[in-house]
This record gives structure tokens, C-alpha cells and sequence, in this order.
């Protein structure tokens, strides 16, 4: 399969990540994104349910059967064991589901909306450039404040288990800022990107 150009998204909880994905997408990227596939998974009638009913037992279900996120969230960011065997179930679904859908986009420019990308050497080593999302913590925390009904502690812990600002910027071979909420301007620079990454490389 060929593709022109192999992009990973990252960004903390609350910068603006998912926005930036849906822009790419717009402009005629083929979207990867690990989070919505997790959230398929376990969604009512989702695919990991049995092994996550076998693994966690019932307590972490809702009623209309889809996984308890918030009970499972606090579960896995107190206990690293439970965290691993979350993951040894979901990570090799999502990466069934990676390559299915990286086959339907064969030919095209790919994102990969990776929150955990920085931390990860892995798919550091299978994209070409790293876009990293960027704002300070304390917009990362008014934005999810505002839009969930999470508490400040449980903000912060999310923060603090995800790699710090200063490690992502490392990595980044580009950085968008999203620091003040410009969704014109946010739109700018990733169209920005695409003029340099994408059009200038189909016309070399």
C-alpha cells in the first residue's frame, strides 16, 4: 500500500487535538484515530465487552451495557496492573482495525490522532512527521472543565499521567498552537502545514 505521507497528531487532553484531526480530514487526509476505535470497542455491544467482562467482572458496565469510563478511568490511573490488562485487550483490536483501515486508505496522506504519541517510540517510528497540538495546562484545564463534568482532581491526574509539555514539543516537527481558541486561525495553520507537507511533495 503507498501512501504520500504518514502524519502523527498529538497533544494533551484539552488542546484541541481532535479539531486540528477534523481539518486534516477536510483538506483529504485519511483519518486514524485510536481513541474513537476504543470507544467503539467498548460501546454497547461493542467487540471488547466479553473480554473486558471477563477481565474486570460486571461492576464497570452501565446499564445499557457499554463500559463505565469514568469507573474504569479511575480503576486504571490507580492501579498500573488493571492498566495493563486493559491494554493487552484493547491494543491489539484497535491495531486490527489501524491496518483495516489504513488499507481502505491506500494512496492517501494519513493522520494518526495518537494522544499517547510522545510517550510512545513506537509510532514515533512509523509516522514521518509529528504535529504536536499545544497549549499551556491551564487552558488545557479551563477547556475540559468546561465541556465534561469532570472534577479539577481528576483533570489534573489526566495531566499529569500524560507526557509533559516540554516532552511533546521535543518531539514535534511542527507545532500548531491552540492557545487562545482561534478556530480560523487553528484551521490557518494546519492548512498551512498541508501547503508544505502535501502539495509541495505531489508536485515535486
Amino acid at each position: 500500500m503507498s501512501h504520500s505521507l504518514r502524519i502523527g497528531l498529538t497533544g494533551g487532553i484539552g488542546s484541541g487535538k481532535s479539531t486540528v484531526a477534523d481539518f486534516f480530514q477536510r483538506l483529504g487526509a485519511g483519518l486514524i484515530d485510536a481513541d474513537a476505535q476504543s470507544r467503539a470497542l467498548t460501546a454497547s455491544g461493542g467487540a471488547a465487552l466479553p473480554a473486558l467482562r471477563a477481565a474486570f467482572g460486571p461492576d464497570i458496565f452501565q446499564a445499557d451495557g457499554s463500559l463505565d469510563r469514568q469507573r474504569m478511568r479511575t480503576l486504571v490511573f490507580g492501579d498500573a496492573e488493571a492498566k495493563s490488562r486493559l491494554e493487552a485487550i484493547l491494543h491489539p483490536m484497535i491495531a486490527a482495525e489501524n491496518e483495516r483501515l489504513e488499507r481502505s486508505f491506500a494512496g492517501r496522506p494519513l493522520v494518526f490522532d495518537i494522544p499517547l504519541l510522545a510517550e510512545s517510540a513506537r509510532w514515533r517510528q512509523r509516522v514521518d512527521r509529528v504535529v504536536v497540538v499545544d497549549c499551556s495546562a491551564s487552558v488545557q484545564m479551563a477547556r475540559v472543565l468546561a465541556r465534561s463534568n469532570w472534577s479539577r482532581e481528576e483533570v489534573e491526574r489526566v495531566i499529569a499521567q500524560q507526557a509533559s509539555r516540554e516532552v511533546r514539543r521535543a518531539c514535534a516537527d511542527a507545532i500548531i498552537d491552540n492557545e487562545h481558541d482561534g478556530v480560523g486561525e487553528l484551521e490557518a495553520q494546519v492548512k498551512q502545514l498541508w501547503q508544505l507537507w502535501i502539495v509541495a511533495e505531489r508536485a515535486a
